[in-house]
């Protein structure tokens, strides 16, 4: 069954770099298609839970890999000066040698803006911040110059050289059915939908279809892609225990693990469940293992669910 993709999230959080860098070159050799790393400035429970910044991350795992694809679930767009965001992003693309998939987004933690200084604008103002960027960094990698003067962007004979390797296809992240699903259909190569809407997919697929009709757009250009929890183990009785532990750790942040769309249980289970996503036209699947040591349950799923689907 070709075209189906499973990428797995960098441990980066209460991580060191080590335990970092041990993961992904694991991973990569598991036959991971991609690996991600989360955009926050800060841990999403609390500012004292010690984070490694996504870019500077995904630049050193971009020197130790050689064949995943790299991105970020998702980079706030007002979270940093784009036109810096966009260089540094080319600028990592050659290292990795054009695997970079920029993930974009609109944030939600107000305090990782403002205690770096930066402004943290109510969410219309946020979405129009995000499609300026976007228009920012498509003109940087591909444009000799760019001079944009927008309500958030505004650069005046920008320069990029050298630019990505190639033309990073862009993830647009985030389940708002009016306005950012709007956008993710007029400029996303990839649309992921956020774990906690898991359960909304089918519908969230749905109106990401008609928003492409009203942009003119083919919806089979945008590959839609999940975030997941993947909760594994070798049988339905050891894997009891983990999902009761993992709703408790994780509450409505990372999805309901018992839900109906929810990717846990025993390797069959999980089969089902992943074939389920495909038939609804999810082809990609970006996972945050249950585990202290998520190369555990990785290494079992790569074993015992991934060549079903390869």
């Amino acid at each position: 069954m070709p075209g189906i993709h499973f990428g797995v999230t960098i441990p980066q959080i209460k991580r060191t770099w080590d335990e970092a860098k041990a993961s992904a070159r694991e991973f990569e050799a598991m036959g991971f298609d991609s690996l991600w790393a989360c955009d926050h400035l800060y841990g999403p429970q609390s500012p004292r839970i010690p984070i490694l910044e996504a870019w500077s991350l995904v630049a050193a795992v971009a020197a130790i890999t050689t064949r995943v694809e790299i991105g970020t679930l998702v980079t706030p767009a007002g979270m940093r000066n784009p036109a810096h965001l966009g260089k540094v992003i080319a600028t990592i693309d050659n290292i990795a040698g054009g695997r970079i998939v920029p993930g974009l987004g609109a944030g939600w933690m107000p305090r990782e803006f403002t205690d770096f200084g930066v402004p943290f604008h109510p969410i219309g103002a946020r979405m129009r911040q995000l499609q300026e960027t976007i228009q920012l960094l498509r003109a940087m990698w591909t444009e000799p110059e760019v001079t944009i003067e927008g309500e958030f962007v505004s650069v005046h004979n920008l320069v990029c050289e050298p630019k990505p390797l190639r033309r990073p296809p862009l993830l647009i992240g985030g389940a708002g059915e009016k306005v950012l699903l709007r956008i993710a259909a007029r400029h996303a190569d990839i649309w992921n939908n956020l774990a906690a809407h898991q359960h909304a997919l089918p519908r969230k697929i749905e109106i990401l279809r008609q928003h492409c009709q009203s942009v003119g757009r083919d919806p089979a250009e945008i590959t839609i892609s999940q975030q997941c929890l993947v909760v594994i183990a070798p049988d339905e009785a050891a894997a009891q225990p983990m999902i009761e532990t993992a709703r408790t750790i994780f509450g409505g942040h990372m999805g309901d693990p018992t839900g109906p769309l929810a990717i846990t249980g025993s390797p069959a289970r999980v089969r089902e469940q992943i074939q389920r996503h495909i038939d609804l036209g999810c082809t990609m699947f970006i996972i945050e293992f249950f585990g202290r040591d998520t190369r555990e349950p990785a290494r079992l799923f790569a074993e015992t669910v991934m060549p079903a689907f390869k």
